[in-house]
């Protein structure tokens, strides 16, 4: 079965952004938070990103079955 990239629907703080990262890599979306938030700190650019990934990254179905 091919791996796909949702926002997650139950592991979310703001928008799920990194909750389907965290799933769709197998890490803890608490590491992938603590990354994107050096990434914004570091980059400046981070919040842009993540404003763009909320917006194109698809939500979670919410019944699996649904997806081919």
């Amino acid at each position: 079965m091919k791996k796909k990239l949702y926002k997650s629907g139950t592991n979310q703080v703001l928008a799920g952004v990194c909750g389907g990262l965290g799933d769709y890599l197998g890490v803890d979306p608490t590491i992938v938070r603590l990354c994107w938030v050096l990434f914004c700190v570091l980059g400046g650019s981070g919040v842009l990103a993540y404003i763009i990934a909320a917006l194109i990254i698809p939500d979670e179905p919410a019944n699996p079955e649904d997806v081919y």
